[in-house]
């Protein structure tokens, strides 16, 4: 009996044990929408995680805006919010890596399906929004952030420097920059210059 109650015990911590809490619907809500702009939040879709911690849809949206709940897997706090046209791009790229492709493997695919037309991108630059934090400023319960860090994302494909006038490289705090030109991930990067 003694041996029986002892392994019922292991079972249970075994079973427990690497996994991770989810934040419920209300407090992911929350902590996504630091990355939206306020004219949005009302009616931004947001995909957050169920206690399974499968991706799903915690609330639908109606404006265009897509926002993605933090990853609990991840040891810093991330969320995001992009145009809905972006979505089959972000989508992809999340099968990607459910499929364990490497980042090599998984920029060579996007490629090829942009290229042929079978991921269709947009025909003009489309926002992203991020927020990042450190784990212990963000509250579980509520959902609040704080010291939190907000950089802005402009996606379209094969931007160039000479198109958009600007450098490649990063400049001076705050200024935007193209990152990846003339490639399919070609990306305006603006962010903001960390306060003192």
């Amino acid at each position: 009996m003694k041996n029986l109650f002892l392994l019922s015990v292991l079972i249970c911590f075994s079973s427990s044990f690497g996994q991770t809490k989810i934040p419920s619907a209300e407090s992911q809500i929350k902590t996504a929408l630091y990355a939206c702009p306020e004219m949005y939040q009302e009616g931004a879709k947001i995909l957050g995680y169920n206690q399974e911690g499968k991706l799903i849809t915690i609330r639908e949206g109606n404006n265009g805006l897509v926002c993605l709940a933090d990853d609990p897997n991840k040891d810093r706090i991330s969320v995001s919010c992009y145009s809905d046209k972006l979505e089959a791009y972000m989508a992809r790229g999340r099968e990607f890596i459910a499929e364990g492709k490497t980042e090599e493997e998984k920029r060579e695919m996007r490629k090829k399906e942009i290229d042929a037309e079978a991921l269709l991108m947009p025909k003009e630059p489309a926002a992203v929004y991020v927020v990042n934090a450190k784990q212990e400023d963000h509250d579980f319960e509520s959902g609040e952030l704080k010291n939190s860090r907000i950089r802005y994302v402009l996606y379209r494909p094969y931007m160039t420097a000479e198109e958009t006038g600007l450098p490649t490289q990063p400049g001076l705090p705050g200024m935007p920059w193209l990152m990846d030109a003339n490639t399919h991930r070609s990306h305006v990067m603006i962010t903001p210059a960390a306060e003192n």
